[in-house]
């Protein structure tokens, strides 16, 4: 075997390698990934004040926590009263901590009023990706 025979196989067997370890970071990175979808339904005399306090949580988490990774809210079309949000956190640590949060404290108390319902769907990532911001 010649030295670039043999530097053309190192450099193969490296890449490899490389490819390999980054894929297996990025597949146990998602699996430590807490996604959650959160169904709510607001009182419709409360709507507006309840958005605000949404948008007030919802921008304080984002800019405060590292942990927090996406947090989008949507109202069903048709049926603004009907919230839905998308909730990525890095870590189970990450989805707790948030919740000690004075932030979302005051989110939870100030809205308690508002909503008249409120499911958490668990979810597992198979796939997330965006484009946005």
């Amino acid at each position: 075997m010649t030295v670039r025979q043999f530097l053309l196989l190192g450099t193969s067997v490296l890449a490899s390698c490389l490819f390999w370890a980054c894929r297996r970071a990025a597949t146990e990175s998602m699996q430590s990934l807490v996604v959650r979808l959160a169904e709510l339904e607001i009182d419709p005399a409360q709507l507006e004040n309840y958005k605000a306090a949404l948008k007030e949580e919802i921008e304080t988490s984002l800019r405060v926590e590292p942990g927090v990774l996406t947090l989008s809210a949507v109202s069903v079309k048709g049926h603004p009263a009907q919230i839905r949000i998308f909730e990525t956190y890095a870590n189970t640590a990450a989805y707790q901590a948030h919740l000690e949060t004075p932030h979302f404290k005051k989110y939870k108390t100030s809205t308690q009023g508002m909503v008249k319902s409120l499911r958490l769907v668990e979810t597992d990532p198979i796939l997330l990706g965006s484009k946005f911001r």
